[in-house]
């Protein structure tokens, strides 16, 4: 059925590793009608892996096909092309982010993360390639975010949530700028210009899944003769590329190690393989020999399970997940068992993985009849995704440097950025100094103010990541604000206790929370510094009570002191005084709750004295005797020891300070003689006319006043 010529030809080439496919179709009311299709094999091995190798030869190729198009249909000048999708590097990476005290994660940190990721992918890829970072070698073509992550765990959205610390994979798609400088170069020596840019699996995709299809998560595949190409779709868009480095070929390749046949020979074994059930070979040798299909299919079964364990590993790498379904097209997709053997490694039913060909196309229409193969897929995918959504360059300017763009998706700033090297992680502000302080045993970290995000200027007005980007914009990117140190007062990190009040002896006081920092009494208001440690204590026990400043002033304390003898240290302890609460006896470690009545009863204060060390030290500091004198009991006592207090003598009964230094010397012979009782008691002397004479008698003998004495003795003084 021929369509009338109203509108205009569209020329397409599929420029592949082992042909060049031209097509020329018009665009209908309903559809599009293929009007003529044309191929050629390259006479030598001119691409490899998608990539032109030699120019020359490439171009000879094209223009030998365009010229058989030409001598039916005119002069044919623009052409629509695709760059091989085999070309595309796919490259994992993940980023991460300190957002401990950020508030929310919002939509534009998000983006900032996510293009970081994809930056650190192309560095790596370009590492990888080149040792350095030309990122002016490769164009990001598309990215997908794998997982999201908050603290090591996987999560569903980042946007609004609180961490420490958040991560984002992504797996991005970069076509290499020579891909399409070469392919440029080959037109150009064929007297074509470039009329629109796509890329192979968006041409295939565009053609057999439509929009309303991309919500499914579907795997396609387009296996050539050198490379198997792989795109995958899901939530509406193309959300992965990929590709194998090995498809028909290698089962060609196969074929002619196991039966001795040259190339062009074994791929022709190859294509009989599907339509018949016996094949006529003939080797290098001359022999030729019958064989049939599954004689030709067992020997070269393992290329045919290797290339399916290729295709469903990198679908499985670019999915995370086994896909709905698998789509084949592409010559080497009819290679034999090649769809079971994928469906088997992706544990899905055979039925989930078949061939498409050009009947799967929608409002397809054709001049002349074409069997429905795989092969014309791509092609006529070329010529219609090209002329519905093509690819182009776009220039524009990022801090003053050109940056080239390559148009193949909804361009955004953050795109620019990306392209133009400068380093998304690098543009946020520092965080400011955090500080670590321990709170009640407990280490707090006090953060320090976050830096600000970069500022963007589009055209000379504020924009975001992923505003729209137009040939010509220019973009300005100015790094973010450090932040401020951490800045904090003790009552910043500390919740104050109400405080609350006793009555003492009769008065009311206020028991106040006590805040210590390393130790020392602090307020409130205090400023922390790193490795401060803050004690925050509400007194609970009595004893805590009456050591508080407000309380201690109130009662009169009973101080011990401490002094030192003979250089040894000796605490002199008073009687303590007798507690009550609510009216009942408590000891120091009663706890006491708010409206309790305290009473605290002292002892009777004394001095302490050099006596009070000797007890401590000695049973009897004194040596006594009890004598009678005249029949009246005499108590006589002298010291045991000579006393001296902080350098200068000293009595027993001398009073002691906290902190005073005794020597105590103890003496070698202490006795006791008749006239010690005259210190004691008192004698009535006869007046001088009664000329009398004392006479002094110890247990009724007659003595002197310097004779001994012992405990018992009965003394007496007599005047005759």
């Amino acid at each position: 059925m021929t369509q009338p010529a109203t509108r205009p030809f569209i020329f397409g080439l599929d420029i592949g590793t082992r042909s060049v496919v031209g097509l020329i179709i018009q665009e209908t009311d309903n559809g599009y009608h293929v009007v003529d299709v044309f191929s050629k094999e390259h006479t030598e091995r001119s691409m490899l892996d998608g990539q032109i190798h030699n120019v020359l030869e490439v171009a000879k190729s094209i223009t030998y096909v365009k010229e058989q198009l030409e001598a039916k249909h005119g002069t044919l000048r623009k052409v629509c092309v695709a760059a091989a999708g085999r070309s595309l590097k796919t490259v994992r990476a993940m980023e991460e982010l300190d957002i401990t005290g950020k508030p929310i994660f919002d939509r534009e940190s998000l983006l900032t993360l996510e293009l970081s990721a994809v930056q650190k992918a192309q560095f790596k890829l370009a590492s990888s390639d080149t040792g350095s970072h030309g990122q002016a070698n490769d164009y990001c073509v598309g990215y997908s975010v794998i997982d999201y992550h908050l603290d090591e765990q996987k999560i569903g959205s980042l946007v609004d949530q609180k961490g420490n610390k958040a991560a984002v994979e992504v797996i991005a798609t970069f076509l290499p700028k020579v891909v399409v400088e070469s392919l440029i170069a080959a037109l150009h020596r064929a007297n074509l210009s470039l009329e629109a840019l796509t890329l192979e699996p968006i041409a295939a995709i565009n053609v057999l899944i439509p929009q309303s299809m991309r919500r499914l998560n579907v795997a396609l595949v387009d296996i050539g003769a050198g490379t198997s190409d792989i795109a995958i779709t899901d939530y509406g868009t193309v959300t992965a590329y990929g590709m194998v480095p090995n498809a028909g070929d290698e089962i060609t390749e196969a074929i002619s190690d196991q039966f001795l046949l040259d190339f062009p020979e074994a791929e022709n074994v190859k294509r009989q393989l599907n339509d018949k059930d016996e094949v006529l070979i003939e080797d290098i040798l001359g022999i030729e020999t019958s064989m049939t299909r599954d004689e030709i299919i067992a020997p070269v079964l393992p290329a045919i399970n290797h290339l399916a364990d290729q295709i469903s590993a990198e679908i499985l790498n670019l999915n995370s997940r086994i896909p709905k379904a698998v789509m084949l097209v592409g010559g080497g997709s009819l290679t034999p068992l090649l769809p079971e053997k994928i469906a088997e490694r992706l544990e899905l039913p055979a039925n989930r993985v078949a061939i498409r060909g050009i009947d799967a196309i929608k409002s397809l229409t054709f001049e002349q009849a074409f069997e429905p193969t795989p092969e014309l897929v791509t092609p006529i995918g070329i010529a219609i995704a090209a002329r519905e959504n093509p690819v182009e360059y776009i220039s524009i300017r990022v801090n003053e440097e050109t940056v080239r763009l390559f148009d193949i998706k909804k361009l955004t700033v953050g795109d620019g950025v990306v392209s133009s090297g400068v380093e998304l992680n690098k543009l946020f502000g520092k965080p400011g100094m955090a500080i670590m302080v321990k709170v009640n045993g407990r280490v707090v970290s006090i953060p320090g103010e976050h830096g600000t995000p970069p500022n963007l200027l589009k055209n000379g007005e504020i924009c975001s990541l992923d505003d729209p980007l137009s040939d010509g914009d220019v973009i300005h990117v100015e790094k973010g604000k450090s932040g401020k140190d951490a800045l904090a007062t003790a009552g910043d990190v500390l919740e104050i206790p109400e405080p609350f009040t006793i009555e003492l002896n009769g008065d009311s006081y206020t028991v106040e929370p006590e805040l210590l920092i390393n130790g020392q009494i602090a307020r409130m208001d205090d400023v922390l510094h790193d490795r401060d440690q803050l004690d925050m204590h509400v007194p609970q026990y009595l004893e805590e009570i009456l050591n508080q400043p407000g309380v201690q002033a109130a009662v009169q304390q009973v101080k011990n002191i401490e002094v030192t003898a003979n250089h040894h240290s000796i605490r002199l302890q008073k009687e303590q005084p007798e507690y009550l609460v609510n009216g009942e006896p408590a000891l120091l470690t009663r706890p006491v709750k708010r409206g309790d009545t305290i009473e605290v009863k002292n002892p009777s204060q004394k001095s302490f004295t050099i006596e009070d060390v000797l007890l401590q030290k000695y049973d009897y500091p004194n040596r006594e005797i009890l004598v009678t004198f005249n029949d009246e009991p005499v108590r006589l006592e002298k010291a045991l020891f000579d006393c001296t207090l902080n350098g200068e003598p000293a009595a027993l009964s001398t009073s002691l300070s906290d902190g005073d230094s005794i020597e105590l010397k103890e003496r070698q012979n202490v006795s006791f003689i008749f006239q010690d009782v005259f210190a004691k008691v008192q004698v009535k002397k006869p007046s001088v006319s009664d000329h009398v004479k004392p006479v002094i008698l110890q247990n009724d003998q007659e003595t002197s006043f310097s004779a001994p004495i012992n405990h018992g003795d009965q003394l007496k003084l007599n005047w005759q």
